[in-house]
């Protein structure tokens, strides 16, 4: 009788168990687990308070700052900063977190352009914010991304790097200019309650090195993204020692390619049919002052290799990956990093075995940068929105090598070749790279 009790009973526990597994986790992802994929920070927790509008100027828009401040004004209009709202990746990845309010607090960083108000935010979940509607939102402010007034505009007063500034509106010195500071609110992104990163989801700022670069170089964040320029700042104004308006970064493949050197080695270096060659490709980091890659933990670089014959036809391939592995559910843990700290190298190595009767394969290599992967591309394209063609992939290194006695030679151009181009690197980029060459 009560073997029969016992399995009347059990299927209720299970029913009871599957119901509580069930409340515990629609407590944890809805009360513990954080919404967003970083924590909370004070400075970044909140919009840049409301700036009103200069004394002397009619508008915060960047425009307005142009009409005297055009080079710089030019530069700003070509930058990553000024689509930072409308960037078609931006809008897909929004749309995918439910168009949440935190992301606009470094994208569209000012209070002027953002429709709601945060009044609080309870136990720092951001989901659980309360929002009220603000009233000096404009909507085409908000479509200048990070803006003119995000960095110079406070109190009515436009700061800058220089204290001895002549201008038609009010201006101050401020020393963070000339220091990595101005760049600290939104490069470095800490993490949140169960989330276990390395660094921090996207932790450039933290990941800079401070030995080479920082003290023996005097190497700031802008001596590469914002490379030194003399000319007036303004129209009219004398010749300043300034900086270019770009920050050009990890969206941009020349950028990637400065920073990063290809040195590619074979032994045998003339082999026969028959004979295993050993190719080595050498990446290293040799021109940034943080880790590569860095910002997003979705961006990584893939060394390939691949062995073509007369037709084109791949008859052996290898693909290496180089990044962050995260595993996201149910909490975010960084499973696996091996991203070159500035200065590193790594050697990706391929053997393959020559067929007996063929000298004119010819080996492959390549090395691509990614800022997402494929599945992610596709899935923001058929599920939130994205329809631009832009490209989330670039190719930063591309050599074909003989499978022949003629290989010694065609590394030895190599070499060369990469010689010759480093010296044509323009003189503004300050990026160092003693590799090249």
């Amino acid at each position: 009788m009560r073997r029969r009790r016992d399995r009347k009973r059990w299927p209720l526990v299970m029913v009871a168990l599957a119901l509580g597994l069930l409340v515990l986790g629609y407590y944890f992802y809805t009360e513990v687990r954080p919404a967003v994929i970083f924590g909370l920070r004070p400075d970044y927790a909140h919009a840049i308070p409301f700036q009103p509008v200069p004394l002397g100027l009619s508008s915060l828009r960047a425009e307005e700052c142009g009409t005297c401040h055009q080079a710089i004004y030019e530069e700003w209009r070509s930058s990553i900063h000024a689509q930072a709202y409308t960037d078609p990746f931006f809008q897909a990845y929004w749309t995918k977190d439910n168009r949440i309010w935190i992301c606009l607090n470094c994208h569209t960083p000012l209070e002027n352009q953002q429709p709601t108000l945060i009044t609080d935010i309870p136990r720092d979940r951001v989901e659980k914010a309360v929002q009220v509607h603000n009233p000096r939102y404009d909507p085409e402010y908000q479509r200048e991304g990070v803006t003119c007034a995000a960095c110079h505009v406070r109190n009515g007063t436009i700061f800058g790097p220089f204290g001895d500034s002549v201008a038609p509106h009010p201006t101050d010195y401020d020393p963070a200019f000339r220091t990595t500071a101005i760049c600290y609110r939104c490069h470095n992104v800490v993490s949140g309650p169960f989330q276990f990163y390395n660094v921090g989801p996207c932790g450039t700022y933290a990941e800079y090195e401070g030995k080479y670069f920082m003290q023996q170089k005097g190497y700031i964040c802008q001596t590469c993204h914002m490379p030194e320029v003399i000319r007036p700042a303004a129209k009219g104004g004398p010749l300043r020692h300034g900086r270019r308006h770009v920050w050009r970064g990890g969206h941009d493949p020349e950028m990637i390619r400065r920073a990063v050197a290809i040195y590619v080695q074979a032994e045998p270096l003339k082999p026969q049919p028959g004979e295993t060659v050993t190719v080595t490709v050498t990446v290293i980091n040799a021109g940034a002052g943080h880790k590569i890659p860095t910002g997003d933990p979705d961006r990584h670089f893939t060394v390939e290799f691949r062995v073509r014959d007369r037709d084109r036809h791949v008859l052996a391939e290898q693909v290496d990956t180089m990044g962050r592995w995260i595993l996201w559910q149910p909490v975010i843990v960084e499973v696996y990093d091996n991203r070159l700290l500035p200065l590193a190298s790594r050697d990706y190595q391929f053997t393959f075995t020559i067929p007996e009767g063929q000298s004119d394969l010819v080996l492959e290599t390549q090395v691509r940068y990614h800022i997402l992967t494929d599945g992610q591309h596709a899935m923001l394209r058929e599920k939130y929105g994205l329809e631009a063609d832009d490209p989330y992939r670039f190719l930063i290194y591309h050599r074909e090598f003989p499978l022949n006695t003629q290989l010694a030679l065609a590394l030895e151009k190599q070499q060369l070749d990469s010689r010759l181009a480093c010296r044509r690197q323009p003189e503004t980029s300050a990026m160092f790279n003693p590799f090249h060459g």
